[in-house]
């Protein structure tokens, strides 16, 4: 029986142990993720210590290992996360929802205000907006730029989940989440979540919960690099993630 080919993407510090963003395999038939992520083990053996925290995605989906994979199927080794204008033309990936919100991936400088502006509806008396912002130092040791990469398409696709869950179970209005890829100097604005309300603390509490549950559910990676190194910045992943791979 011919062989499954699939495509295999790597993220963050895995990137780094494979030395590769991505591969292209050839499985055996009935093969699953967990034989997927042994096979990469057995040649990058430093793999094996991070396959407590490693997630697996199935085309662009959290999944167990126990998933089978087919032909032409996306695979993603994800590490635990660090995350952190208009038309779309800055955004590399986002999603423009029919009730008004807004999640996007850009490469472009962030602000977070005018997005609220756009968002803004005239029944609307509040709005939020949560910036995390690069600083220069972490535990003292002072850092010179960070660098974020992400899953995209996944990426995008989770933060409007979030989004519209939010929306979902609190009195606002609408909700934007747009995260930063690239070099960022220190200050600038890695992500933003936005939120607009009749009133103030309902926007206060999704804009909360947004971020919150953005820095453990988007496959976001953040390096820092500092005059005597660099790092990828240890994170975790939500406990829905770590029952979706079980």
């Amino acid at each position: 029986m011919t062989s499954v080919p699939i495509r295999v993407l790597f993220f963050g510090a895995i990137r780094d142990v494979v030395g590769a963003r991505e591969d292209s395999l050839e499985v055996p038939p009935g093969s699953n993720l967990g034989s997927v992520f042994e096979h990469y083990a057995v040649r990058f053996p430093k793999l094996k210590d991070l396959a407590g925290s490693t997630v697996l995605a199935l085309n662009q989906q959290f999944s167990s290992p126990a998933a089978p994979v087919a032909d032409g199927d996306e695979v993603a080794f994800l590490p635990p996360v660090s995350g952190g204008s208009s038309g779309g033309s800055q955004y590399t990936q986002h999603i423009a929802d029919p009730a008004g919100h807004f999640f996007a991936i850009t490469r472009e400088p962030i602000d977070g205000t005018a997005m609220a502006r756009q968002l803004l509806r005239g029944e609307d008396g509040a709005f939020v907006n949560f910036e995390g912002v690069s600083r220069n130092n972490t535990k003292g040791r002072a850092t010179r730029f960070l660098e974020y990469e992400c899953y995209e398409p996944m990426a995008v696709k989770i933060m409007a989940q979030i989004g519209r869950e939010i929306a979902a179970s609190h009195a606002i209005g609408r909700i934007a989440m747009v995260h930063r890829l690239g070099k960022l100097e220190i200050s600038e604005t890695s992500v933003a979540v936005v939120v607009t309300a009749p009133h103030r603390k309902p926007a206060f509490d999704a804009a909360l919960e947004g971020i919150n549950r953005l820095k453990k559910l988007v496959p976001v990676w953040k390096k820092e690099y500092f005059v005597d190194g660099e790092v990828w910045v240890d994170g975790e992943w939500d406990d829905a993630v770590i029952t979706a791979r079980s």
